[in-house]
This record gives structure tokens, sequence and C-alpha cells, in this order.
């Protein structure tokens, strides 16, 4: 079944060359070149990626991406200039999953997005591997990828699910912040230790009573990350 990516971008001529180059992938694209028409797409349709731009009429894509992480964990990923560290980091903090820097070559976008790809199908669960994780006040359905706090359901994006299902399975194991990029954003991943600690922030704000005292994620000064049961 033909992988289904929204492209989103007001550059036409980039819009052109990256479906180009999909299609003869065999992905299925589908174009919008303003915020508004991408977010009313997501909105009606499930798609295996979006690639977003950050300058974007009607809505920038840090709009869009907060709208749409409101309703999906479809893998997002921003494309920002080239060496502006803020955007890349603003957009992990609206839910994005990744970013690729302008300019850039469409070789490395497609092997991205098949990267991408490769760690969202193998973290889709298979009926054989259904688990639950209960732990204290946090459970964990592996099998449908929901989180309850308390009896509450908290969406997770894909990535703050694949920390904390990580971190859980494994209890008071500290992991450093370079071994979380590897084992959860993968070896390929370009991206730097900021990545993880955007989204364990981000993670906090969503289980922790108070972020700024956590019950549950808590910090190994100097060394990294773990989970307290």
């Amino acid at each position: 079944m033909a992988k289904k990516v929204l492209v989103v971008d007001d550059e036409k001529l980039i819009v052109k060359g990256i479906r180009f180059s999909l299609e003869q992938d065999g992905m299925e694209v589908t174009c919008a070149y303003d915020g508004e028409e991408a977010l009313r797409l997501a909105q009606e349709n499930k798609f295996d990626m979006i690639l977003l731009d950050i300058m974007l009429p009607k809505m920038d894509g840090f709009e869009v991406c907060q709208a749409i992480r409101e309703f999906s964990n479809m893998p997002i990923v921003m494309l920002t200039a080239k060496g502006d560290d803020m955007d890349k980091i603003l957009g992990l903090e609206y839910g994005a999953d990744d970013y690729i820097t302008k300019p850039f070559n469409i070789l490395e976008v497609k092997a991205r997005i098949k990267a991408i790809m490769r760690r969202t199908a193998a973290s889709e669960p298979k009926e054989e591997n259904s688990k639950v994780i209960e732990s204290g006040d946090l459970k964990l359905d592996c099998e449908s990828r929901r989180l309850f706090v308390q009896g509450r359901e908290i969406n997770l994006t894909a990535k703050e699910f694949d920390l904390l299902e990580l971190l859980v399975m494994n209890p008071n194991k500290v992991y450093s912040r370079e071994n979380l990029l590897n084992l959860v954003w993968g070896y390929e991943y370009p991206g730097d230790v900021r990545t993880v600690d955007v989204h364990v922030r981000r993670l906090r704000e969503k289980i922790e009573p108070n972020p700024s005292e956590p019950k549950y994620v808590h910090t190994k000064w100097g060394v990294g990350y773990f989970y307290q049961k």
C-alpha cells in the first residue's frame, strides 16, 4: 500500500520537485501551499508523513504543527532555514518529530522520510506482542499506543510515547541523552541531544502533576534521565 505524504510549502517549485521525487519511489503525494489548507487536509486525511515548511501564508508551520498535534500523532518533519537553531528547537517544542534544513538534497530528504517511516512501522503494535504496562499511576497500552495517568488519557506524540515506553520498561535505569537519542531516534538521526531535552520537557508537562518536581521522569544530574517506579 502506497505511503501517503503531505508536502506543505508556499514555494511551488520546491513542492513540485519533492512531489516528483517521492512519486518516483511509489509514494502518494498531496500538496498544500498555505497553513490553512495544510491543516484542513490533515484533518480530512490520514498521512504517513507531513513535510511542513515554517514560513507559510495564513498560518505558519508552528501553528499548523501545534493544531495537528491536538488531534493526531502522524509524523511531522519541519523544513527550516539552514543554521537557524531556534526554528529547529521551536519546531520540536510544537510537536514536530524531526527537521530538515534548507537548502536540502532531495536524496537526503527521501532517506530521512524512509528512515522515519521505518521507525514508525517498527513501533506500530503487532497483535502477538500486545501488552499493557502498569506502573504506579501510569498505564501504557503498547498495542494501541495510549497512555493513561490516574485513569485519564494523555495524548502523546509518537516520539514522546517511545521515550516514555523505553524508560518505564527499564525502571531506575539511567540513560544518557546520547543513548536516548540513539535508541529512540535512531543512530542515523542527525539532530543533537537538545532534541531529547525538549521531548523530556514536553513529556513532563503532560504527565507530571508538577513538572518542576517530577514524580515519574527524573534527571540524574550530569548523567541523563530515568523513570522511577
